[in-house]
Parts: C-alpha cells; structure tokens; sequence
C-alpha cells in the first residue's frame, strides 16, 4: 500500500492547530467602577474572577486590573450596592479600560437590643452570669479539623461519629454531585484577596456565586456536617468557606477509605 506523507502531514496540522484553539489566553484585563447614580468611582470594590479564582479590589479612582480570558465571569459586590455578573467579552480584551457600573440599594438594619454584662468582681457570681453556649466542638485524629455539634449531651460525640463515618449518607448528595464546585475550595482558601473579602461578609453571596450552590445548599452542608445553628447564623463568609473545606477534605478521605 503506498505511503502518503502529505496526508500525514495535514493530519499533524490538523491536531496541532486543534489543541491551539483549545487553549485559553488569560491575560490582565483593565477596568474601572463607577457609581451608576453619579457616575463617581467606587473605591474598594472586591472583584473575583469566578472561573479563574482570583480576586482583587478597585483603587482611589476605581481601577482595578485581574487576570483573566474571553468569556470569564467577574462578580462585583460593595456593601450598599447591588451585587452584580460581568462576562469577559473580546472587545474588552481587545480595547480594555471598561467602565462598570453599580447600582446603590437601600440597607434596612435590623434593630439590635445589646445587655450589658454586669460584673460584681467576685469569680463565683461572675462565671454564673457569663453566658454560655452549648454548642461542643470534637477533634476526631486523622481528619485534622473538629466537628461543632449543636449540644453536649452524653450522645453527643456518639451522634458525631457515627455521622461522618458514613460518607454516603452525610454528604454524598451535596459533595458528590458538585466535584468541579468544592474543588475551587482549595483555590479560593489560597486566594489573599478573596480571604479578606470572606472575612468582612456575613451574606454567603460571593460563596454563591464562586461554588455556584444556593444558600440553602451551603446551610445544608454545614448543618450535614454537625455545625450548629448559631454557627451557621453568626460566622463570616471566611468561617464558613473553611468550615466546608475541611468538611470536604474529611468527606473525601472516609470516601477513599
């Protein structure tokens, strides 16, 4: 049969110029956020790439620049203004500086009724005023984080153990199902930029929007894996990303065993 060497050749072309297109240019992109009511610039915005995991802030004049490619997502979110999506086109790439605005909302603060603790200085009557919480927290060796349970009842630590070693049942449905999700986890924990955003919010919205799980998701694998309700009410943003890695990470090793 003869050879046909220019066959070959197209067919080396072919798959060079396939795995090229496959390929995704990230390259710094430039912008600036502005006040849609006045078109002043926000400073201090926090800006995460959802696809790249990477996070960073506007400056004085609202300018921020972050690595990212044609077609990433971009979520904005400043405390008093409407969080909002900003899709990567090609004519940012191609001309950058885009002008971003955001839109002011009104906050309505809850009314907070705050006792003061009266202290008489003597330590048998003041430890009988402190308040004390009965959430209890277990350390299990191997797993290298606690679990939080919701009481410290004699049961208690039974009610934990028996819960995560059986992964099937604790977090199969929520984990399992969502891999592609709780694997940004390890991204974002290394992510400076994004752990500072986390630790100033208390509102899950950029976990939404970066795991791409509801809020009530996030709730039920806290509350899955035994944290209790008051932690999963009063933590930051910071508390609760690491509470569900080290969930993951423990899920992911009773899994392999």
């Amino acid at each position: 049969m003869p050879k046909h060497p220019i066959f070959f050749i197209l067919i080396i072309v072919f798959i060079s110029f396939s795995a090229k297109a496959q390929e995704v240019d990230i390259e710094v992109i430039k912008g600036k956020v502005l006040n849609a009511a006045n078109d002043l610039p926000l400073k201090d915005v926090n800006i995460v790439n959802l696809n790249q995991v990477k996070g960073t802030v506007s400056g004085e004049e609202g300018d921020f620049e972050l690595k990212a490619a044609v077609n990433d997502t971009l979520y904005f979110s400043y405390l008093g203004f409407k969080s909002i999506q900003v899709r990567i086109t090609n004519d940012w790439t191609k001309y950058g500086d885009v002008k971003v605005k955001m839109t002011e909302i009104g906050i309505a603060l809850e009314e907070v009724t705050i006792t003061p603790l009266k202290l008489t200085g003597y330590l048998e009557i003041d430890a009988k005023n402190i308040p004390i919480y009965d959430n209890s927290r277990y350390s299990i060796s191997g797993l290298g984080y606690g679990y939080e349970v919701g009481d410290s009842q004699p049961g208690a630590f039974a009610k934990t153990l028996a819960a995560i070693s059986n992964p099937a049942d604790l977090l199969y449905n929520t984990f399992g199902k969502k891999p592609r999700q709780m694997k940004k986890l390890r991204k974002m924990k290394e992510d400076d930029e994004i752990r500072n955003l986390l630790q100033e919010k208390f509102n899950r919205e950029t976990l939404v929007a970066l795991l791409q799980i509801s809020r009530i998701d996030i709730d039920e694998i806290l509350r899955k894996c035994n944290y209790s309700g008051q932690f999963i009410k009063t933590a930051n943003d910071l508390q609760i990303l690491d509470a569900i890695s080290g969930c993951y990470e423990e899920y992911k090793v009773l899994n392999r065993n």
